[in-house]
C-alpha cells in the first residue's frame, strides 16, 4: 500500500523579537489618511486582544527568503536522513521573493526554488524547482502539488517549502503591520510503502469580489516621499470571509478523507488572527453538532506572529519538536491543515500519522 508522507520536518525563526510595546512610536493612520483617534497605548491593548499577538520575528539585515528557506530546508533534510540530490523538485511558497534590507523592490528571477537548490549545491538537473504565489495558504497548495506529483508517478520525493520576510514589505503607519512577522518551514514528502499520509485535499479560490482583500498599495501616511507599495488588507471583511467559507472547505476535506470528525486528533490551521482562527474551528465543529475540543488547535502566533506560508510548518516542526507541553501525536493518529489568505485562496488537508 503507497502512502504519500511526510519524512522530514525543519524550520527557521528569526531570533530578533519585535514586542507590540515597540510599536509604541508609530503614528498610525486609516486608509483614507486621517489619524487614529486613540493613543499607541490604546491601539496595541486592542490589537492584542483580538489578534492575540504578543510579539513577532523578524530576520537580520543580512538574510533574505531564499536564506532562510533554504536554512530551513537543510533542517529538513537532515531530518528525514535524505540524499538532496535524490529529490525530485522543490517547491518554494512565497509571496514576494527576496526583499533586500531597506529595498525599494522585490527580487523574484531566478526563482526562489533555483536560489534555493543553488545554496544546497544539488547538482541534480531532474530535481525540478518553481515557486508558488498562493497567499498564505501556499505552503499547503505546494504540499498539494507533490501529492499530484507522486500519484501520477512523476516525482518520488519533494520538498516543499514557506519562507517569507513581511518585515520588509509593511507599512509603519498602517496598524496592521504589527500582525507579520518573518518565518520558514520546510517539509519532506515521500511516496513510502506504508498506510496513511495525505488522505485527501480540498482547494478553492474565490476571485470575484473577493480578490482584492489582500492587496499592495502605498502607505497610509499623508506625509509619505514616494509611493512605494505596502501589502494591505481589508481586515473585516476577510474575517467574514473565512468564517463563512473555510469551515465547509474543511468539513468537504474531512469527508472525503473518509475519517469522522472524532477521528481528528489536532488541526493545524494558518496563523492569521487568534480571534478568527478560533472562530474557524468552532464552526467547523458546529457542522457536526459538536463543541472543539480544548487543545485541538495548537497556536504559536502569539509569540510569532503571522508569517504567512510559514505558520503551518513552523508551527508543525515546533508541535513534533515538543514545543507543546504535554501533547503529542502518534502513528495512525488523523490532522488536518488548513489555510486562508490572498486570492482569496483557502485549502485543506486531511493527513493520517
Amino acid at each position: 500500500m503507497n502512502a504519500i508522507k511526510i519524512v522530514g520536518v525543519g524550520s527557521y525563526i528569526p531570533e530578533m523579537i519585535k514586542k507590540n510595546e515597540d510599536f509604541l512610536e508609530n503614528k498610525f493612520f486609516n486608509q483614507d489618511e486621517t489619524a487614529f483617534d486613540a493613543e499607541p497605548e490604546v491601539i496595541i491593548k486592542k490589537f492584542k486582544a483580538i489578534t492575540g499577538i504578543e510579539e513577532r520575528r523578524y530576520v537580520d539585515d543580512d538574510l533574505k527568503t531564499s536564506d532562510i528557506a533554504t536554512l530551513a530546508a537543510e533542517k529538513a533534510i537532515k531530518n528525514a536522513g535524505i540524499d538532496p540530490e535524490t529529490l525530485d523538485y522543490i517547491i518554494v511558497a512565497h509571496n514576494f521573493g527576496d526583499v533586500t534590507h531597506n529595498a525599494q523592490q522585490a527580487d523574484t528571477v531566478p526563482s526562489l526554488a533555483s536560489r534555493v537548490k543553488e545554496k544546497l549545491r544539488i547538482d541534480n538537473p531532474s530535481c525540478v524547482g518553481y515557486d508558488i504565489l498562493f497567499g498564505c495558504p501556499g505552503w499547503i497548495e505546494g504540499c498539494i502539488h507533490s501529492f499530484a506529483f507522486m500519484k501520477a508517478g512523476m516525482a518520488k520525493r519533494c520538498l516543499i517549502i514557506g519562507a517569507e520576510t513581511l518585515s520588509r514589505v509593511v507599512d509603519p503607519n498602517d496598524r496592521d503591520s504589527m500582525i507579520y512577522a518573518d518565518g520558514a518551514g520546510a517539509t519532506i514528502f515521500e511516496l513510502t510503502e506504508s498506510s496513511g499520509g495525505i488522505l485527501s485535499h480540498k482547494t478553492a479560490t474565490y476571485a470575484k469580489t473577493e480578490a482584492n482583500y489582500i492587496y499592495f498599495d502605498k502607505s497610509f501616511s499623508p506625509d509619505r516621499e514616494d509611493d512605494r507599495a505596502y501589502i494591505k488588507m481589508y481586515g473585516r471583511k476577510i474575517y467574514n470571509f473565512a468564517l463563512s467559507k473555510v469551515p465547509e472547505a474543511m468539513k468537504t476535506c474531512l469527508e472525503e478523507s473518509g475519517k469522522s470528525i472524532d477521528d481528528l486528533k489536532k488541526i493545524f490551521i494558518h496563523q492569521a488572527n487568534e480571534k478568527m482562527d478560533e472562530a474557524i474551528a468552532q464552526r467547523f465543529y458546529k457542522l457536526y453538532d459538536r463543541e472543539m475540543p480544548k487543545d485541538i488547535m495548537p497556536m504559536s502566533i502569539d509569540k510569532l506572529g503571522n508569517s504567512s506560508v510559514a505558520t503551518i510548518p513552523t508551527l508543525y516542526d515546533m508541535f513534533l519538536n515538543g514545543e507543546f507541553e504535554h501533547e503529542s501525536l502518534k502513528p495512525g493518529d488523523t490532522i488536518m491543515f488548513a489555510s486562508v489568505g490572498a486570492g482569496m485562496n483557502i485549502n485543506a488537508i486531511v493527513y493520517e500519522i
